[in-house]
């Protein structure tokens, strides 16, 4: 009796073990669309690139997101490497310029954000 017990848990494992799997795929693929969704318009790409400019700014990482890859390096690098060399004056006041861009997305409406920023390319301000 203890072996069909024991049988019987290890089916009831692996039972549940495929439910988790196929939970863990479909939570997945759910987000991958939600995601996608997400990064394609142009009102969310704004509120993206605002919030990350006003939270991460220093790294680059809202000018990575709308293309600008040249900017995002600039600002990366002026945060590590003039960071390190001006005890972290450097990092502080490309911080607060981020953070004046970041402000300056979320206040543009979503047609003149795109013809700005995604249309014309303008890397800054």
């Amino acid at each position: 009796m203890s072996e069909e017990n024991n049988e019987n848990l290890g089916d009831e494992i692996k039972d549940t073990a495929k439910e988790i799997k196929d939970e863990a795929k479909s939570t997945a693929s759910e987000f991958k669309e939600g995601w996608n969704e997400a990064t394609k318009s142009s009102e969310n790409k704004k509120l993206l690139a605002g919030l990350l400019a006003i939270l991460l700014g220093g790294f680059g990482v809202h000018k990575f997101i709308l293309g600008y890859q040249k900017e995002g390096f600039i600002l990366l690098g002026c945060s590590i490497v003039l960071g390190i060399i001006t005890c972290g004056v450097a990092a502080w006041v490309v911080w607060v310029i981020t953070l004046i861009e970041g402000i300056i997305y979320l206040t543009k409406s979503d047609e003149e954000f795109y013809q700005t920023y995604q249309a014309n390319k303008k890397p800054w301000f």
